[in-house]
């Protein structure tokens, strides 16, 4: 059967919004990596390959971010890196797949929240496990394994806070929330929420912003020759997402979206 073109794919599994979602798609998708994922689809939309398994290969790739971060100095942390990529391409693809193939499922959204989880927190814990010096030759510091893992459960929180709210409302009976109700109705708190996100300080913790953030500084590190850089940046994401925990929380409860 004819591969379809690149042109012949993207009215149909790029239909109108997908690249514009305010908080459904990431910026490395919107910049590169929706058009990567084209390229792919071309030698999967005529295969017995579901969306579903694609979503499996998503998860894998997520969670091998951790033990790639082990891999001392730079290329563990270039490792890392391409797990991440890998992760975010198939998660561009199955959705994609769906679209052409029209195989929606409630599991495939249930499996892609499962491997956003996932990813964000395996590489916070590689991170953490990677300060602890684990292969190296001095005393294991644990104290650095318990930050990243800190900074991992913050991660996950979040994302928590915010998926809880359709559980919240789904329980209560109220329709799924709008976008606008997601606007504090403080304006103290809808002040600091515009300052957070002109920051985007809390993208930080994310896993595709994080491993590169990690990659630089393991270069950094293997320029001075230790790892204080990769101890800090834990420290940082530790304290990110500790501070992003708590005001994601007071963000949710004083917007209107539980009412």
């Amino acid at each position: 059967m004819r591969r379809p073109s690149v042109a012949e794919l993207r009215p149909v599994v790029h239909p109108p919004g997908v690249k514009d979602r305010r908080s459904g798609e990431h910026w490395a998708g919107r910049m590169y990596m929706r058009e990567v994922s084209l390229r792919v689809d071309r030698y999967l939309v005529n295969t017995r390959v579901t969306p579903n398994q694609v979503t499996y290969v998503m998860t894998l790739a997520g969670a091998l971010a951790a033990p790639a971060l082990l891999v001392p100095g730079v290329w563990g942390a270039v490792l890392g890196v391409v797990m991440v990529q890998l992760y975010l391409l198939f998660d561009c693809v199955d959705g994609e797949l769906a679209r052409w193939k029209k195989q929606y499922s409630l599991s495939g959204v249930y499996l892609d929240r499962v491997a956003a989880y996932l990813c964000d927190a395996a590489v916070l814990v590689g991170l953490g496990l990677r300060a602890a010096d684990i292969w190296g030759e001095g005393r294991i510091d644990w104290l650095w394994a318990f930050l990243g893992t800190l900074a991992a459960l913050g991660a996950i929180l979040i994302k928590a806070e915010t998926d809880l709210v359709g559980v919240a409302r789904h329980q209560g009976g109220l329709p799924p929330v709008k976008e606008a109700a997601s606007e504090p109705r403080s304006s103290g708190v809808a002040l600091a929420r515009k300052a957070a996100a002109a920051l985007k300080f809390h993208r930080l913790i994310l896993g595709i912003e994080a491993s590169l953030v990690i990659l630089v500084v393991a270069v950094v590190d293997a320029i001075a020759g230790d790892l204080f850089y990769t101890r800090l940046t834990v420290a940082v994401m530790a304290g990110i997402a500790l501070l992003q925990t708590l005001l994601h929380l007071v963000s949710v409860l004083a917007s209107s979206r539980l009412k």
